[in-house]
């Protein structure tokens, strides 16, 4: 989630970006959360043709850089990558390093919490958040086994193991 400081500063300083897409280069599906954003177009040609407008706008006006080595051009069926997710035509899913990084984290936490470092709520709250995350996706069956994995954890296996079931198969 990132400080909620830098969020709000990066919605106050883009707005100027945002208003430069919208009302200058008057695009119509264009997607941005804090310096992430999205420009969809079927015309590759058009979207390639954006780049160095965007790039000089953000240079002269606002100071910043455009990365160019993270512009990435696909078919939208292929999946736009974005915030955390793979956004697909009819459904999302979790991009596999969040996944990795969630999976990380709570066996991190379980750990600390099977411990004695931290309390029961505070593991509990870290795991709801990420079931939170799940819930903007298909991520039925990443619960399901997370939720596996912690009541082996219980019964005394290894926690690593458990959480590593495969978990990049779903």
């Amino acid at each position: 989630m990132g400080n909620v400081t830098s969020q709000l500063f990066a919605n106050i300083y883009l707005n100027e970006l945002d208003q430069f897409i919208k009302h200058k280069l008057k695009i119509k599906y264009y997607l941005r959360y804090c310096d992430d954003f999205v420009i969809l177009s079927e015309n590759k040609k058009y979207l390639i043709d954006l780049i160095p407008l965007i790039s000089n706008f953000l240079k002269d006006k606002l100071k910043l850089m455009l990365h160019l080595d993270k512009i990435i051009i696909r078919k939208y069926h292929q999946g736009i990558d974005f915030l955390g997710y793979v956004i697909l035509p009819h459904y999302r899913v979790l991009r596999t390093k969040t996944k990795r990084k969630i999976l990380r984290k709570i066996i991190g936490k379980n750990r600390d919490f099977q411990d004695n470092l931290i309390f029961e709520e505070s593991f509990n709250q870290t795991l709801q958040s990420y079931f939170g995350v799940l819930k903007h996706c298909q991520g039925y069956k990443i619960r399901q086994r997370i939720l596996y994995c912690l009541k082996q954890q219980s019964s005394g296996h290894s926690q690593q193991d458990n959480l590593k079931l495969n978990i990049d198969n779903n």
